[in-house]
């Protein structure tokens, strides 16, 4: 075949598992998830493990990058990468098709890439340096390096100082980058317009809630988890834990949840037109097709790289 991997990329809500899913079955594929938080376990709601959506018919699509670390664990790109090789050369064993699919525009782009990541070393002196500067300063330094780190949740400071500090070292040492052979990838994208995103997000939302996002907070608050390190994971993560401490009231939570998730999912957006400005390719499938035109389309594409 003249490509690698097939990937599915789109925004949060856009039905991209479910597409992934039934392309998988139509090429007897296995899916390796790009999502950043859905290596957790125990943190199944609030980052969208809709496990049913790998379910076609009576076949379950083997998928790989979920429930791979406990919460609690700090899990990043450098770790991803490593993990999504091991994975990618399982598939090729097994001669079959590998689908990434996810919307964490940094992990999928990480493994698209033809360049090998380092691990970036803790910088303590630059930490004490950034730890007395405020927020609002440290989101503007971050975004002075050109992209803006794919962090759900630019008010947390742990994650902000760590993405500043890795920006540091690849500004740094941008010549210990070495190229490596990239992976041949036929890309998709799930292409909504803004105002159908902003439904369907408030629409899951609201379902999420009600099939018990805020008893999973409390489970993690219960196994021993600060509220800290769960508001850590952002999103969700966030504006549910100060809930359940009390330091939001309901109508506050659900308002101020709801325009974050509309935030990110349009800084997924922008992310991945910058991929398409680096040269990556992604052809994009109109979000209002139904699930058989969308397969069609994605085949019709598919078959003539073969």
């Amino acid at each position: 075949m003249n490509y690698d991997i097939i990937t599915i990329l789109g925004p949060t809500a856009s039905g991209k598992t479910t597409l992934a899913s039934n392309l998988a079955s139509k090429l007897n594929a296995e899916i390796i998830s790009g999502d950043s938080r859905q290596v957790y376990r125990g943190m199944d709601i609030g980052t969208g493990k809709d496990l049913i959506d790998y379910v076609v018919g009576k076949q379950t699509i083997p998928h790989h990058l979920i429930d791979i670390v406990d919460a609690g664990c700090e899990y990043n790109v450098f770790e991803y990468k490593k993990d999504f090789y091991k994975v990618f050369n399982e598939i090729n064993h097994r001669k079959k098709i590998p689908i990434l699919c996810g919307g964490s525009g940094m992990y999928i782009e990480s493994v698209l890439s033809d360049y090998r990541l380092i691990q970036v070393p803790e910088n303590l002196a630059l930490r004490d340096e950034l730890e007395i500067i405020n927020t609002e300063k440290l989101v503007e330094i971050l975004s002075s390096y050109g992209s803006l780190h794919n962090v759900s949740d630019t008010s947390d400071r742990r994650r902000l100082i760590r993405a500043i500090e890795i920006q540091q070292f690849y500004k740094t040492y941008e010549n210990i980058q070495t190229k490596i052979p990239p992976i041949k990838s036929i890309i998709f994208g799930i292409d909504l317009e803004r105002e159908e995103v902003r439904n369907s997000i408030t629409k899951r939302l609201n379902a999420r809630l009600q099939q018990g996002m805020i008893e999973e907070i409390k489970a993690l608050m219960k196994s021993g988890l600060s509220s800290d390190q769960i508001k850590f994971y952002g999103l969700e993560y966030k504006f549910l834990t100060s809930y359940v401490k009390g330091e939001l009231s309901y109508d506050e939570m659900f308002r101020q949840l709801n325009t974050a998730i509309h935030q990110f999912a349009k800084r997924q957006m922008t992310w991945f037109r910058r991929m398409e400005k680096k040269g990556f390719k992604i052809n994009w499938i109109d979000g209002k097709l139904n699930l058989e035109a969308k397969i069609e389309k994605c085949m019709e594409i598919i078959n003539s790289f073969e």
